[in-house]
């Protein structure tokens, strides 16, 4: 991968001045190749990776993967469905699987109650959908290469013998 686009994907705040320096490539140069990346859709966008359990004034926000096994259908294989799930407001990714289950979807909601509703009233009924199997994030220790610090503190007794 180009040494611009390592750099955008490690800390998308760098400017064209620090990755000039870095990949000793001329300012100018690497203004351009960002615009083009753009234009081309390469670089989709820039976002700041938020660990969510240190916000203190936000509601609780609940987060399941959804292994889904869908039927491709005739002549268009699995992007139709694909697509058509991943409209839906509450999928935050999707992505396509080898293995037993053909879709793995993000999803987020307000409580365990509206990731159920999703699932049995939007997902499920689907006519291409064959079946799911949704899995409760409990905890993030790593996200997208970031390590994320806990607020909370141990809380364990100490053992001794």
């Amino acid at each position: 991968m180009d040494v611009i686009l390592e750099l955008l994907q490690k800390d998308a705040r760098i400017t064209p001045q620090e990755i000039s320096k870095l990949a000793r490539i001329k300012v100018d140069e690497v203004r351009k190749r960002i615009k083009r990346y753009e234009k081309e859709g390469i670089l989709l966008g820039y976002r700041a990776v938020v660990n969510k359990e240190l916000v203190k004034d936000k509601e609780s926000e609940v987060r399941a993967l959804i292994e889904v096994k869908v039927a491709p259908q005739k002549d268009l294989g699995f992007d139709k469905v694909a697509e058509r799930i991943y409209s839906f407001p509450e999928v935050k990714s999707c992505y396509l699987l080898s293995g037993s289950y053909d879709l793995l979807l993000v999803v987020e909601g307000r409580d365990l109650k509206t990731v159920s509703r999703f699932v049995s009233e939007k997902l499920s009924p689907m006519e291409n959908v064959r079946g799911t199997v949704t899995h409760f994030l409990l905890k993030k220790y790593k996200e997208d290469g970031i390590i994320l610090k806990c607020a909370e503190e141990d809380r364990r007794l100490a053992i001794s013998y």
